[in-house]
């Protein structure tokens, strides 16, 4: 996990979802304390998103308030992020210019933008040394094993640094299924894999995943910014104690 700025595995990132930049900055405040191995700023939820040097300000203040990685990320509406008024075009413009402007480490884009948008946005990331995750969030259910192999394969091609795998379950028997679906993953793909079932029935996943090779989870630090994230101080004690009880799945 070193070789990502991340010294533990798995990983836990946390969410920021202020509305203002002071909102954000408090949160940040909240958050840094509890140390997070890296802190997603949900860029969607910002009021000022529209305003580039805004965020690139916020963003520049982010990084000087805590040395943590940063991801940033700007969810999608039809992914599960919050309503914008940027087009994917613009959304595009904005993420080449935090690329080539900022300091952050990670940038997020879901596959499903298309390939020629993906195409510039991994070229940015890539020109600039940012780590880039290619996402797939499905809230309405949990597609087959295949289906998700299919698309971790096609984040992969399209030159995804992490492929993140996000699914809603409407039971058990899709939690276990997208744990062996990470394990099938891990094992077919050259880069990381990162992984969850949503809600309060995939939180098995979210204290698991890592055993089946998801290299990050999610917590909340103040606010949820998917269903079924637990808090992170807790999160971060259950995965260690397994861990220390399962000292061969660290291996």
């Amino acid at each position: 996990m070193e070789q990502f700025g991340w010294e533990r595995y798995p990983a836990i990132c946390t969410p920021v979802t202020g509305k203002t930049m002071e909102e954000i900055l408090e949160q940040v405040e909240v958050v840094r304390v509890h140390l997070p191995d890296v802190i997603e700023w949900r860029a969607d939820f910002f009021e000022e998103l529209a305003d580039t040097n805004r965020v690139l300000e916020v963003l520049a203040a982010i990084k000087e308030a805590t040395e943590i990685p940063v991801l940033f990320t700007i969810r999608a509406q039809h992914e599960g992020g919050e309503r914008i008024t940027l087009s994917t075009e613009d959304k595009v413009d904005l993420l080449e210019k935090v690329c080539g402007q900022s300091d952050v480490e990670i940038v997020d884009f879901e596959t499903s933008n298309g390939d020629v948008f993906v195409e510039k946005v991994r070229a940015a990331a890539h020109a600039n040394e940012k780590q880039l995750i290619l996402s797939y969030h499905n809230f309405d259910y949990s597609p087959g094993n295949n289906k998700l192999l299919e698309k971790a394969e096609v984040a992969e091609r399209m030159g995804a640094d992490f492929v993140k795998l996000a699914v809603m379950p409407e039971n058990k028997a899709d939690v276990f299924a997208l744990l062996e679906a990470t394990r099938m993953i891990d094992e077919a793909l050259e880069v990381p894999v990162i992984t969850m079932s949503m809600g309060e029935l995939g939180g098995l996943s979210r204290v698991m995943g890592w055993a089946y090779g998801s290299v990050l989870t999610f917590a909340v630090g103040v606010e949820m910014s998917a269903p079924g994230q637990m808090p992170l101080k807790e999160l971060r004690h259950v995965i260690n104690q397994t861990q220390e009880l399962l000292p061969s799945w660290t291996q």
